[in-house]
């Protein structure tokens, strides 16, 4: 059994993710802006036993939230050796932006990249100490090329896949395995307003979540580091 922080878990992937999660029987603590949303959801904690689901509110602006949100699951699961990040903003902000953008493209950097980094900070001890510690992460095909000119979303995402990469080398010799995750278009609020690609040819969210169980269980010396999906989308 994992005990596992899946941030973003309100929604869309994250939520999936958790849903999986649950059935399989591992713990879960996440964190997530709004406590209420998951209410009458598949992942409201009245459906499971006390103890396997714990919600926390977490804002991914907010660094004392990310505090706050370990500490407490330390008391409650004794430790934790999973985190997965879901939580990430889509922006449109262009290259040539407008004085008044530079405020989104901060927040798209701190929400997408930053918030990540600090959360896997806050996470390290307890993955170290677990000595089988994994960190998955979100990161989208944006990560690895730019399309278009969405310019803030494809810095904070090139951002984080760098990041990706650091953790990965600081990790291995102290057992903890990271995977990033870069999906072409899933089938979430996210992608609502894409009709040049029929919902059904993008990739759902439990494809995902199913992606994330199956790298769970791998032994630590066959986690693979990248994975990318549904790349036919790239053409």
């Amino acid at each position: 059994m994992r005990k596992i922080l899946i941030s973003g878990a309100s929604s869309g992937i994250g939520l999936q993710i958790a849903y999986k999660e649950l059935q399989l029987g591992n713990q879960l603590s996440i964190g997530i802006r709004n406590i209420d949303s998951i209410k009458g959801t598949k992942i409201d904690p009245k459906r499971w036993d006390d103890g396997q689901l714990i919600v926390n509110r977490y804002d991914a602006l907010d660094e004392n939230t990310a505090k706050e949100w370990v500490r407490k699951t330390e008391n409650r699961f004794g430790g934790f050796d999973t985190l997965i990040n879901c939580s990430g903003v889509l922006s449109r902000v262009p290259f040539l932006y407008q004085g008044d953008q530079k405020k989104e493209i901060l927040q798209t950097m701190h929400i997408n990249f930053f918030s990540v980094w600090e959360l896997c900070k806050l996470s390290w001890k307890n993955l170290s100490e677990s000595n089988n510690g994994r960190i998955i992460t979100l990161v989208s095909m944006s990560g690895k090329r730019s399309k278009g000119d969405l310019a803030a979303y494809s810095s904070s995402k090139f951002a984080l896949m760098g990041l990706c990469q650091t953790i990965r080398n600081k990790g291995w010799n102290e057992n903890i395995r990271v995977t990033a995750i870069c999906p072409s278009w899933v089938n979430t609020k996210m992608s609502n307003k894409v009709d040049s690609i029929n919902k059904y040819e993008m990739s759902q969210p439990k494809d995902i979540a199913d992606i994330c169980s199956m790298l769970l269980q791998l032994p630590k010396q066959s986690v693979p580091f990248e994975v990318c999906i549904n790349c036919n989308l790239e053409i």
